[in-house]
Formats: structure tokens, sequence, C-alpha cells
């Protein structure tokens, strides 16, 4: 439960540095370093959770593809979602800094998603 409430600590830091650092204007925000911040930020938070789930099964630094592995031998629904993570936080936002807010809700709800996700297989 630790690891669960870590990842919602990134998520709402991710959430907090779109709306005070980044500054939306109509529907673009307006520093895209911050949205690179916020992007990793979430993500992160992501990966936190759903090593939550997996545990050590494996030492040192974990690639996309090894948590694209794991999920697929779980839960088909959330590797999706990953995937849909891993392109809305980490390559729009944390890499090209995408600037159009609807990106980075997207993102950031499809977390939540993995987040909430990642808490019932831990509490089961």
């Amino acid at each position: 439960m630790k690891d669960i409430n870590e990842a919602r600590r990134y998520l709402s830091n991710a959430k907090e540095i779109l709306r005070e650092k980044a500054i939306k204007e109509d529907s673009l925000y307006k520093d895209r370093k911050y949205v690179k911040i916020a992007g990793h930020t979430a993500y992160s938070g992501v990966l936190v959770a759903l090593d939550a789930v997996f545990g050590q099964k494996k030492k040192g630094r974990k690639s996309v593809d090894w948590y694209k592995e794991e999920l697929s031998l779980i839960d088909k629904k959330v590797l999706s979602l990953f995937v849909a993570a891993y392109d809305a936080l980490h390559l729009a936002m944390s890499y090209d800094g995408n600037l159009v807010a609807a990106v980075s809700r997207e993102g950031l709800e499809i977390a939540e998603k993995i987040i909430n996700w990642a808490e019932q297989k831990t509490a089961a």
C-alpha cells in the first residue's frame, strides 16, 4: 500500500506542476519544460505502481518491453492502458513536451486507471 500511495503522490505532483508551472491558456500549455517534467513525474508514478504489483522479479532497471511482457501475462486490458500511458506520458509529454492540454489530461487519466488497478491487485 505504501508504494501505491507513493504512485498517487507522483501523479498528484504531476497535476500540480501542470496547473502551477506549465500554465494552461485555452487548450494549450505555455511552458514546454514543465510539461516534460510533469510527464516524467506521472510516468514514474505508473512504474512505481506496477513495481508494487510485480515485486522484485528483476533486479536493476526494467525496460518498457519488460513491463509489457509482464502485463501481457496478467491483464491484456491493462497492457493496452500501459502502452497508451507510455505514448502519452513518456513520449508525447516527457520527450516531445507536447503542449496540447488534452494529451496531458488523457495521459493522467490513464495513469490513474493503472494505479487504481495496481491498488486492487496488491490488496488481493
